[in-house]
């Protein structure tokens, strides 16, 4: 997915990386309010109906990282498996401390349970914090109908944990949470 920069126009040299904060204020935000972003380079994507092998070519890709706009579901089950959450949700702070967002972290696990079986696939789903703020910019612009609330911004990667150029950079408190998933597969000695 390397030439899919071309298709958004940006320039030579020009990466897509973005800050936890920044897909949430400059990005999810301005989504949620119905501000035009600039440039416009997150597509809308049902992501439920595509298991994350199938995202290239269909979400902003940057490396083996691809982001794009969902709505939040109940249900995430794709064709052959489904995401799982993990650890619990982390609150997103803007550069003056305010709580700007949530993120939560899922692992998508192959067939279903209890014969699933956990891949390297990790989604990171952002979404705004509560504070009514996107509901009264949408009412006030005439599309009431419409809860853009419900938007959120999914990063989705493979995670090798031989290589670090594989999706965002994880902090400690990343790795514990991605830990938390495989207690249930260890047996202690009764």
């Amino acid at each position: 997915m390397g030439d899919h920069h071309n298709s958004f126009n940006l320039p030579p040299g020009f990466r897509f990386h973005p800050t936890d904060e920044e897909l949430v204020v400059h990005f999810l935000h301005r989504k949620a309010a119905l501000l035009p972003c600039h440039p416009d380079v997150i597509p809308d994507l049902d992501l439920y109906p595509y298991d994350p092998w199938d995202l290239d070519g269909k979400a902003m890709g940057e490396g083996n990282t691809w982001y794009f706009y969902s709505r939040r579901a109940e249900n995430r089950i794709t064709e052959n498996g489904y995401w799982k959450m993990v650890g619990v949700e982390e609150p997103i702070f803007s550069s003056g401390g305010q709580k700007v967002g949530m993120k939560k972290y899922y692992a998508f696990h192959i067939d279903e349970p209890p014969e699933d079986t956990k891949t390297n696939w990790i989604m990171q789903e952002f979404r705004l914090s509560d504070t009514g703020s996107s509901s009264k910019s949408s009412k006030r612009r005439g599309h009431s109908k419409i809860d853009y609330r419900k938007w959120v911004i999914c990063r989705v990667y493979k995670h090798d944990c031989d290589d670090n150029d594989d999706g965002p950079e994880l902090s400690c408190l990343d790795e514990v949470f991605l830990s938390l998933d495989d207690l249930d597969e260890i047996s202690l000695p009764n």
